[in-house]
């Protein structure tokens, strides 16, 4: 199917359904179940098999539509979509991703502990067969959206005899269910985006497992790299985000530059832009087939130049930069670096090279993976994770 041909597919559909006199969630529903939400995905699961760079002809033909985002449901729609796709047993994603798409299901992830940040696989929430479920004891961290999540990715201990890697299995838990409990996270922008989560008896029907018991850290590599393409490989216009308003600042205020200064922005621009094409390119591979370890190179450049970014700002604006609008505790719905301060954006830039895989940890993977240089000496490879000291 060409462009056009969906761009008419999309016109025909709207001739059908009146978004200005239908109620949104009920618009939204009609959509996904004419295969227009990821035209890329299988048809019945809201999808008609098409190729993925169509989504963005789709995306253009409903401009002014009713969105399926607001309030965020970034981690639904970038990282438990994918999974449930590709792991999933037609009752899950019957299930699932329909209210998923719609936004009328929330979703969180539940991977980082205190003791298994960079580390995953060496996480220790476990659990434990009971007759037709499992039963979940454990604690995570830097839980995004926890507190509005209906639903959660989870991955947790099933088998302490066996190496690390090999004792995991994967679930979707219910953050409504007994036993969850969310605390919020204040971070260093006043803001608590983030949640500890503490999982005490946490009933969880095997219904609710994704692939196989023991398959567990397969599964999450899945979510990782759609994760890591989500963040590094969205797409761009040129000079936009961050450098964007950088560059307003330098047209409109002349009295800020320097030569000094005007060589660093020449090579953030640069930076910026190879950053763009190589995110065009990832994405033309990635209509092909599923994300490989490409999306963490991506994810890499967009931390290091974000936080380089942020940093060259407050330098062009002096002690402007360093004001800061509103430090009192809150629970943002999505991050907004563009409407916010300049002391916000390079605060919150910090997290970047830590949140969707630590930059150390993707700088090891591109190495290995990419590049094909010798992995690193791992000593816990063949010990069971009971024998490994914590």
């Amino acid at each position: 199917m060409t462009p056009e041909e969906v761009r008419d597919l999309v016109a025909k559909f709207r001739e059908t359904h009146d978004h200005t006199s239908m109620d949104r969630l009920e618009y939204l529903r009609a959509r996904f179940d004419a295969g227009l939400a990821w035209v890329h995905f299988p048809e019945g699961h809201g999808g008609l098999g098409l190729p993925r760079e169509l989504q963005r002809d789709v995306e253009k033909a409903f401009a002014g539509t009713p969105d399926n985002r607001p309030g965020g449901n970034a981690i639904g729609l970038g990282m438990a979509a994918p999974t449930i796709l590709a792991v999933g047993t037609p009752e899950q994603k019957e299930r699932w991703l329909r209210p998923l798409w719609t936004g009328e299901e929330i979703w969180c992830q539940l991977f980082s502990e205190p003791g298994a940040g960079s580390d995953l696989a060496g996480l220790a929430t476990r659990a434990v067969r009971d007759g037709d479920g499992w039963v979940v004891n454990g604690q995570k961290v830097w839980t995004s959206l926890a507190h509005r999540a209906r639903w959660a990715l989870l991955v947790a201990r099933t088998d302490p005899s066996v190496p690390k890697h090999r004792g995991l299995t994967y679930f979707v838990c219910d953050m409504t269910a007994p036993g969850v409990e969310v605390r919020p996270l204040r971070q260093a922008t006043g803001e608590a985006e983030f949640n500890e989560v503490f999982l005490t008896d946490v009933r969880i029907p095997d219904a609710d497992r994704l692939g196989e018991v023991g398959d567990g850290w397969k599964v999450a590599n899945t979510t990782l790299m759609s994760e890591r393409v989500a963040i590094g490989g969205q797409a761009m216009p040129r000079e936009a985000g961050v450098l964007k308003i950088i560059a307003e600042a330098w047209r409109e205020e002349p009295e800020l530059r320097d030569p000094a200064l005007h060589d660093r922005l020449l090579k953030l621009w640069t930076e910026a832009e190879v950053a763009r094409l190589t995110g065009q390119r990832l994405r033309q591979q990635l209509a092909q087939g599923a994300p490989g370890p490409e999306g963490s190179a991506m994810k890499l450049a967009f931390a290091e130049l974000n936080q380089r970014l942020t940093g060259f700002e407050l330098e062009l604006l002096g002690p402007d930069g360093l004001l800061y609008d509103d430090w009192t505790m809150r629970r943002p719905e999505t991050v907004d670096f563009a409407g916010r301060s300049p002391g916000y954006r390079y605060l919150r830039a910090k997290g970047n090279s830590i949140e969707g895989g630590t930059s150390e940890i993707l700088r090891n993977i591109i190495a290995e993976r990419v590049l094909g240089l010798p992995g690193e000496h791992r000593v816990d490879k063949d010990t069971p994770w009971k024998d490994l000291p914590r």
